[in-house]
Order: structure tokens, then sequence, then C-alpha cells
């Protein structure tokens, strides 16, 4: 199994009240390994001028997955992906 991120975009108005339902679900089939929303912070560079902070990731979910296409399969129910907005799928590499 491997471990993915989802990130869910803020371009799109979401029902709040459908998370706990979509997050138990994934918690019931083993899948669900955290997740939050994100909140307000700034982007830091050693050197030079940073790039802008992104402002459109509302929230993240990690997930494990047998595949990509499992990881996009736990989409359905998504709160944010039904109603519209965009959410990334990020496979998260094991480094050894």
């Amino acid at each position: 199994m491997s471990e993915f991120i989802l990130l869910m975009h803020d371009d799109a108005p979401t029902d709040d009240e459908a998370w706990a339902p979509y997050i138990r679900g994934l918690q019931q089939r083993g899948c669900f390994e955290g997740g939050s929303v994100i909140g307000d912070g700034i982007a830091a560079r050693k050197r030079g001028t940073p790039a802008p902070l992104s402002t459109q990731i509302a929230g993240y979910i990690r997930v494990t997955a047998g595949s990509l296409e499992a990881a996009k399969a736990l989409l359905a129910g998504n709160p944010a992906y039904e109603a519209g907005a965009t959410v990334e799928i990020r496979e998260l590499p094991r480094s050894d």
C-alpha cells in the first residue's frame, strides 16, 4: 500500500456537515491516516524573496491505497470534490 495526500482547494463552497461522515467512512475502510484544514501562514526562504504563499489549498487528508486510481476512488463522497472543488492527489513516496 502506498500513502497519498488529497489536497482540497478552496474553489467551491462545501457543506461543512458532510465532512464527518466522509472521514468516518475512510476510517471504517482502514485507509484514513490523518488530515486537517489549513490555516494562515507565511512563505519563507533562506535567501531572496520567497514565492507567494499559496492561498488555494484549504485542507488535506492522508490516505493509504494500492494505486493512484484506488486513491482517486476514495474521492467519492468527499465534500470538496462533490461540490465541484479541485482536489489534487499526490503520492507520498517513502524514503528509505
